[in-house]
């Protein structure tokens, strides 16, 4: 019997556990991993614990360490088989101080992404750690959630005189990109240069990489031009830098350098190249780069064939956004998030709800970002208990706790339908603090909708939350104006000027001949004005000749009826249209991004252009599309 007992129990699975960052660590020692080392002699679990002071604990044979090491090495594609080498290390008497085994470890445990606090506890235990397993535990924290351990962890490597070397920088500029702050990317950078780091081409990629993160595309580019070497990761950082910070014209320049220079571009290149022609406006040359990634096969790429969809959403082009989505061999969210919010954008929201139902039928999850999309697709055609609907199932269905974001969704709902009471009502029982994006839109909502008191009475909430902006006393000026409070419009202006505060002019871009042309309200410095303008004296005959009437109440200065009709004729998107309709073929699709909200005279005045002139017309303005055909627009006259 106790043969039999004794049998049975041999072929049972031994099992060992040892405590890691408060969870255990199970060891299957049949486990198909270990079935190759069974020559090494376990050793008592009771003696491998023991303090590295006690009398009774020697060291391994280095031949355990080693196996256990390609252990690692060879097998440790996962968290639960790096836990079960980790037991077995500790079963044959390998103490958690061995500065080798807790170096590949530690290695292993970062590359898979495993929890830092894991990491760390076996990082405190290893007795006089070397400099690559504290690079290691920074590249960890760098890649973690919470990057910000690892300028703490280089402070105790300074303040401990160890000398961090080549790859401590990378790591550290890395979390320093995450973090945002360049304030101490400038002090890393400087303390690179002190240890004669700087000139390395991978710590220079970094400098570029975290200057361009953080917002300073200018600094990114002096790095990158005192380079000797250029490879294509430090091209794609910079040319990424300008696109992520408002400099689109410097990507597509840079990108052109890249070709001189002999530099293939790959995947990265073309997402970055893709987002500056997205913002842009820049469809012909999106177009090029789309022949481009069809013809070097990048067209399989998930993130490329996104950024393809982004660029026709943001140009207008949302037949060829519906057209690469439907050529998508793989979809994510993001695509999927990408269409729903180009079509809600382009005027085409209930194709926009109706292609969320689909996403949903699909199996797929939508994200946060998602119903940001489907509440503006609700707020931009007027449907507001749709709108409320969407809101509750974002909350009730899919546990999405509802960012500023979406409240402000909200908010625009009821503004643009008029209900700019209830939209008040709504912001003050709001469980999230109305931030200023949330006030403007109100102010913005009682300037169309002529509610003074409550204007009055969001731009004071302004005041507090950001007294620099120019657009809130322009919305104020503009209610005051509506009212003919002339006296009260001065008042503003001239706190305008006493604060310092400047108002940035609307402009308007077409794209031709590979070209972007910027148009301001009374442009006259480009090279073909006087033709420009005689356009314009054509476009204004023609159009009263079928009803047109200025509409000068848009015109919220005191002076005489005709110069207000002057006024309107100048606008920046009219500049750009005559420009386009005297440089273009008849038929041709025009194009126009404006960076500012279309006004209600060239919103009339262009719907009758593009059935005067048989033209497609295009306006992105600072909120939505506007597709004029036919005398028509997409928005129905709401926006």
């Amino acid at each position: 019997m106790t043969s039999k007992l004794v049998s049975r129990c041999r072929g049972e699975r031994e099992r060992f556990r040892w405590r890691v960052g408060g969870s255990f660590v199970i060891l299957h020692c049949s486990f198909p991993i270990f079935q190759h080392i069974h020559s090494v002699s376990p050793i008592s679990p009771q003696r491998s614990l023991m303090p590295s002071g006690s009398s009774s604990q020697q060291d391994p044979a280095p031949c355990i360490v080693k196996k256990c090491i390609a252990l690692l090495q060879h097998l440790a594609s996962s968290k639960v088989k790096l836990k079960q080498i980790h037991a077995f290390s500790i079963r044959h008497g390998i103490p958690i101080t061995n500065p080798d085994m807790g170096k590949y470890l530690i290695y292993y445990l970062v590359s898979l992404s495993a929890p830092m606090s894991y990491a760390w506890n076996i990082f405190s235990h290893i007795q006089n750690p070397n400099v690559f397993t504290r690079n290691t535990m920074i590249r960890g924290y760098a890649e973690s959630e919470n990057p910000r351990p690892a300028l703490e962890f280089y402070r105790k490597m300074h303040l401990s005189c160890i000398e961090p070397d080549t790859h401590t920088y990378p790591f550290l500029l890395k979390a320093v990109a995450k973090l945002v702050d360049v304030r101490v990317g400038e002090m890393i950078h400087c303390v690179s240069m002190k240890n004669g780091f700087e000139s390395l081409v991978f710590i220079q990629n970094s400098l570029v990489h975290m200057y361009a993160a953080c917002g300073v595309a200018d600094s990114a580019y002096k790095v990158f031009d005192l380079m000797r070497e250029r490879d294509r990761v430090a091209w794609n950082s910079v040319i990424n830098g300008f696109a992520l910070n408002g400099r689109p014209n410097e990507a597509l320049t840079l990108f052109e350098e890249m070709g001189q220079d002999g530099m293939e571009p790959d995947g990265f290149t073309m997402v970055s190249l893709l987002s500056a022609c997205a913002e842009l406006g820049a469809l012909a040359l999106g177009m090029r780069v789309h022949v481009y990634v069809v013809k070097v096969g990048l067209n399989e790429n998930l993130q490329v064939s996104n950024a393809l969809l982004e660029l026709y959403a943001k140009c207008g082009s949302i037949k060829e956004a519906r057209k690469v989505f439907g050529e998508m061999r793989e979809r994510n969210v993001v695509s999927w998030t990408s269409l729903i919010v180009g079509l809600a954008v382009n005027g085409f929201g209930n194709e926009a709800l109706e292609l969320f139902k689909e996403m949903e039928r699909e199996g797929m999850v939508p994200s946060e970002i998602t119903f940001v999309g489907v509440l503006y697709a609700c707020s931009h055609c007027g449907l507001v208990d749709e709108g409320f609907n969407y809101f509750r199932r974002m909350k009730e269905e899919y546990g999405i706790i509802p960012k500023i974001e979406h409240y402000g969704c909200m908010v625009d709902l009821l503004s643009r339908t008029g209900l700019v009471k209830e939209a008040y009502e709504y912001i003050q029982k709001m469980p999230l603090q109305p931030n200023a994006v949330i006030w403007r839109t109100l102010l913005g909502a009682c300037t169309v909708h002529a509610n003074l008191a409550l204007g009055e009475y969001a731009r004071d909430k302004l005041l507090r939350l950001e007294p620099q902006y120019s657009g809130d006393y322009v919305l104020l000026s503009n209610l005051y104006a509506l009212e003919h409070r002339w006296s009260d419009v001065q008042k503003v202006r001239r706190k305008m000027l006493s604060e310092g505060v400047k108002k940035f002019p609307g402009y308007s871009m077409v794209e031709l001949g590979n070209r972007v042309h910027e148009f301001i309200m009374g442009d006259r410095s480009h090279p073909q004005s006087d033709k420009i303008y005689a356009m314009l004296a054509e476009i204004t005959t023609k159009l009263k000749l079928k009803g047109y009437v200025p509409h000068t109440a848009n015109v919220l200065v005191d002076i005489e009826e005709e110069e207000k009709e002057n006024t309107l004729s100048y606008h920046s998107e009219k500049i750009a249209i005559a420009f386009m309709l005297l440089n273009t073929t008849p038929g041709t699709p025009i194009r126009v991004v404006k960076n500012l909200r279309i006004c209600v005279d060239c919103h009339v005045a262009i719907k009758l252009i593009s059935k005067v002139f048989d033209r497609e017309i295009v306006v992105r303005d600072r909120s939505r599309f506007h597709h004029f055909k036919d005398g028509f627009c997409s928005c129905r006259d709401y926006w």
